[in-house]
């Protein structure tokens, strides 16, 4: 058994498999059939959409440990630790917990070739059925159908949304996504949908599977009400529902879909405790308001991981709703779909500084500031995440937000970047 620091086990299992990505269930479940961990809790949800995993994994984990339960949570990918992709009762694990599983894993494989991720969703449910806990919330990786996660069978089934993305895996219609999407689902086991353009194939699986589809707009939603109050309808498997909420930082459709689901498997607890687990849920990185000091004066920063056209159109309409002087940071991969990103928000700020990304698949920060420029946005190239903050930060007014948003890699590079800041003057 090898005697490693998670850093060196990082990097072994990086360099495990020949393929980064390698979809297919027949690997990762026949390790996971020697270890005995497909079934990590008695509860368990599975989350997968084009966006809105992430936030909709937090609020179903904010509810569980609210109602007293021992929960577990996995995503992908991280932002700065790997640590953060498993959480127990709302911590990340340990660096200790985290080697001990991968040894675990490393020696049940055997001869089998496991990529990264395969590997950190084995050990994730290798951790969370020795921790004994009462359900889990696993996000999908990529796709559905045949993503590590899905060896698992899900009591509730989450479809956040259904986009075009990653079409070299999950086909270029949203038709193919959808079915991708559908794989998660279990025959007459409920599935709780945010998204309401449900496409054919998606819906010849719920028939096919006679699932019991909770669809927003139809069975659940939400409005707004008076100074960023708003109110939540839903069934509870008794009644409807309808609960009044504070102002919350998470995207409203997927805390409405993530109550659903916590309804839909059985689970209640009294309104003020709901309150408190929505209002409580947060993602780092996703609409993430933090402030810097630059200089002598406090500075607005605002994060986001909307890589996408869909997530794009979202940030769109959260800055749309609050007016002001905005300026962007900007960094994004080769394969996303850059002027399906620009489109939604082309008019919301000034200028843009974009950069490159500490990833081989970055788009370059030049041919970045072309296509911005071509689109009418005044942009400019900058060497790194870190320098395209600092010059925003020295360029614009005291009272202009900086939203830095884009890639993971690229949010992950300004968090460090703010860590690194002291909290004197800069």
């Amino acid at each position: 058994m090898r005697d490693l620091d998670l850093a060196a086990w990082l990097r072994l299992l990086e360099g495990l498999h020949p393929a980064e990505i390698d979809m297919g269930l027949g690997r990762v479940a026949e390790v996971a059939s020697r270890l005995a961990i497909t079934t990590p809790a008695p509860l368990v949800f599975t989350v997968t959409g084009t966006n809105g995993k992430g936030s909709t994994c937090a609020a179903l984990d904010s509810l569980l440990r609210q109602s007293g339960r021992r929960s577990g949570c996995y995503s992908s990918p991280h932002l700065v630790h790997y640590n953060e992709r498993v959480t127990i009762d709302g911590q990340p694990v340990s660096d200790a917990d985290l080697c001990q599983a991968f040894a675990a894993i490393d020696q049940a494989r055997a001869e089998i070739s496991l990529t990264y991720f395969e590997f950190g969703t084995l050990a994730a449910l290798w951790l969370f059925q020795r921790a004994g806990l009462d359900a889990v919330v696993l996000e999908v990786g990529l796709g559905g159908r045949l993503d590590a996660v899905n060896i698992v069978d899900a009591d509730v089934a989450v479809v956040t949304s259904i986009g075009l993305d990653h079409s070299d895996y999950l086909g270029d219609s949203r038709d193919s996504v959808g079915y991708e999407k559908a794989g998660i689902l279990r025959h007459g086991r409920p599935l709780v949908c945010s998204e309401t353009d449900l496409p054919p194939r998606f819906v010849g699986q719920v028939r096919r599977l006679e699932v019991g589809m909770l669809q927003r707009g139809r069975d659940y939603a939400w409005q707004p009400a008076a100074q960023g109050a708003w109110r939540l309808f839903g069934n509870d498997g008794r009644q409807r529902r309808d609960i009044e909420l504070p102002p919350v930082r998470l995207p409203r459709d997927n805390l409405c879909s993530a109550l659903q689901a916590f309804w839909a498997a059985g689970l209640d607890m009294p309104d003020d405790q709901i309150r408190t687990a929505l209002v409580a849920a947060f993602v780092p990185g996703r609409l993430d308001q933090r402030l810097v000091q630059w200089k002598g004066q406090a500075r607005r920063l605002l994060l986001d991981v909307g890589h996408n056209p869909q997530a794009a159109a979202f940030l769109a309409a959260h800055l749309q709703a609050e007016p002001g002087r905005r300026h962007a940071v900007f960094g994004l991969l080769s394969d996303k779909d850059l002027p399906g990103i620009v489109q939604p928000l082309q008019g919301h700020f000034q200028s843009w500084a974009v950069a490159p990304l500490p990833s081989p698949r970055s788009r370059d920060a030049e041919s970045l500031a072309r296509e911005l420029g071509a689109a009418g946005e005044q942009a400019r190239a900058c060497s790194s995440i870190g320098e395209a903050i600092a010059q925003q930060l020295d360029d614009t007014p005291g009272d202009a937000e900086i939203v830095i948003f884009g890639s993971f890699f690229c949010v992950s590079e300004a968090i460090l970047w703010l860590n690194a800041q002291t909290s004197g003057d800069k």
